[in-house]
């Protein structure tokens, strides 16, 4: 065999090591971005899990405290935002009603707090246990969807991957990010 047949061969070769590598690379890259989206498909259960709850347990409060309307105000509005975030599938603006309605559970909380015949409430008790469970799974949920996204975004961006993510256009995954309120410490006073 001469050079005339050997080289076209090892430039064969090299094109198809290539072409199965860069196959590799894109299937990891797709295998992670889905699992960002599943990932976040979680969060979403969870707080529609929530969303649902919160109504029933508005209920409950408002006859014990019908003239807070300000915190029942701000339920509705964190809901339309979190339908209008779900239906555009902006992340960004999911995490926004998120923070708003831990905002306004906050608040209902005080609420709690002000009325011990609603505190004593069987109802009332029973929601607010499930509501600290959906609590609980929602915490646990965005941090495993921050988990998944730096994995995915570390895929998406060390060489030679970052490569075949730029021909083929993997954008990076926003993190769930905490509210504004949640990064400064509360003042303690006694």
């Amino acid at each position: 065999m001469g050079p005339e047949i050997i080289i076209p061969i090892i430039v064969i070769i090299l094109v198809i090591i290539i072409g199965i590598w860069a196959a590799g690379v894109y299937n990891k890259l797709v295998k992670a971005r889905n699992q960002v989206k599943n990932s976040w498909s979680q969060i979403d259960v969870q707080l529609a899990k929530r969303f649902d709850l919160i109504p029933n347990l508005v209920e409950t409060c408002k006859g014990y405290a019908s003239h807070e309307k300000e915190i029942w105000n701000s339920f509705a509005d964190a809901r339309r935002m979190y339908d209008n975030a779900k239906a555009s599938g902006n992340i960004e603006e999911l995490a926004d009603a998120n923070n708003k309605i831990s905002s306004t559970l906050g608040r209902l909380l005080i609420v709690q707090e002000q009325y011990p015949a609603l505190k004593a409430d069987v109802h009332f008790s029973k929601m607010m246990d499930e509501l600290k469970e959906s609590e609980q799974q929602i915490a646990f949920t965005r941090q495993f969807y921050n988990d998944v996204t730096l994995k995915y975004n570390n895929q998406r961006e060390l060489f030679p991957a970052n490569i075949v993510a730029g021909i083929f256009k993997f954008k990076e995954a926003p993190y769930f990010k905490a509210p504004v309120e949640a990064q400064t410490a509360p003042k303690v006073s006694f």
